[in-house]
Parts: structure tokens; C-alpha cells; sequence
């Protein structure tokens, strides 16, 4: 059995500033590199570590890798941040102004990516790390537009998500199961990006 501890990346540059990153690649801010070796010193043992291939999300695993003494770190480019297209690097003001309304109405532009091919991505994504690793735990650092994809296709509606908040997922091989949220961090180390 494959248990994957999906895990939002340490706060970037520009979640401190409330720019929406999508697939741009903004480096970790200092608050971000001082979470991630936070959750290090919280985690327990993991047999692997996995992460995006974008690299707030690199750093943040390796920084957890190097406490962890688990590595390399694996790369896995399907679970990259889905693609913000126009948006990318906007704040939500910035979007309101050059897109008024489709905030509100949940419309995107016209690059962003949709979520059937995103879903899509990330299936493939996690179907690669079963294929690499195996059975066991796996410490999965990734970003929160793809927790939210797993969480919406099994049924679990939308809940923020801060740097180095987590989310259990098993893959039973047929099916996928949701566990327990989590936060590797004491609340008062966390930050909740303000973007969209």
C-alpha cells in the first residue's frame, strides 16, 4: 500500500506579496525555507520524498530531505502548480482590474489551465510515483492547486490550504483514498498566501 503525504511547499516570494504563481517559479522566501525546516523536525520517517518539479516546491523537499537524511529527491514534473496562464505573477486586485468580474463568476482566461487536463496530470503524476517507489510513506511536496484538484475529484469541497498544510492520500492500486488534513508547522509558523 502507497500512502502519499501530500504537502504544500513553504512559503515562495510571491505568495508574500499575493501574486499567483501558476507554473512561474519564484524562489522561497525566507519564512519559506525556515517552515520547511520546521516540518522537518516534526515529520517522522518517510521512505521517499517526491516533489514538483518547480522550485519553491524542490527547495522545500530538499531542505526536508537533508534533516530527514531521505534522499535523493524525486522528481515528478505532473505535479506541478496547474498553469495560471495570463494570471500568472497578478495579484487578485491586478486581476479585478484587467478582468473585472470573472473572479466573481469563477470564469478564467483564456491559458489557464482547465481542470480536466489538470485532474488528468496529476493522476498521471501519482501513477508515476507508484511506479518508482512502490508501496509505503512518501513525503509529496507539491502545491495547493493540486491538493484541491485530488480533494475536488473525491469529493471534498474547497477548504485554503497554508504553506506546509498536508493532506493523507492512500493508493489502494484501484482507487484513491482521502485522509487526515494536517499542518507540519505550528499555526503560528504558517502562512495562508492571500491569492486566488
Amino acid at each position: 500500500m502507497l500512502r502519499l503525504l501530500l504537502t504544500r511547499h513553504g512559503e515562495s516570494e510571491w505568495n508574500a506579496v499575493g501574486r499567483w504563481q501558476g507554473q512561474a517559479d519564484p524562489a522561497l522566501s525566507d519564512t519559506g525555507r525556515r517552515q520547511a525546516g520546521l516540518a522537518a523536525n516534526r515529520l517522522g520517517s518517510v521512505d521517499a520524498i517526491v516533489a514538483s518539479d518547480l522550485e519553491r516546491a524542490r527547495h522545500t523537499a530538499t531542505i526536508i530531505s537533508e534533516v530527514l537524511g531521505v534522499g535523493p529527491v524525486l522528481v515528478e514534473p505532473g505535479l506541478r502548480e496547474r498553469d495560471a496562464g495570463e494570471w500568472s505573477g497578478l495579484t487578485k486586485d491586478e486581476v479585478e482590474q484587467q478582468w473585472p468580474g470573472y473572479l466573481d463568476s469563477q470564469r478564467r482566461p483564456p491559458a489557464f489551465e482547465p481542470d480536466e487536463p489538470f485532474l488528468e496530470r496529476i493522476l498521471a503524476g501519482l501513477a508515476g510515483i507508484q511506479e518508482r517507489v512502490g508501496d509505503g510513506d512518501v513525503l509529496v511536496i507539491t502545491h495547493a492547486g493540486v491538493i484541491y484538484a485530488i480533494e475536488r475529484h473525491l469529493g471534498v469541497g474547497f477548504e485554503r490550504m497554508p504553506n506546509l498544510g498536508s493532506r493523507w492520500l492512500t493508493d489502494h492500486g484501484d482507487r484513491l483514498e482521502l485522509g487526515e488534513r494536517l499542518l507540519l508547522i505550528d499555526p503560528e509558523d504558517a502562512t495562508v498566501p492571500d491569492q486566488i
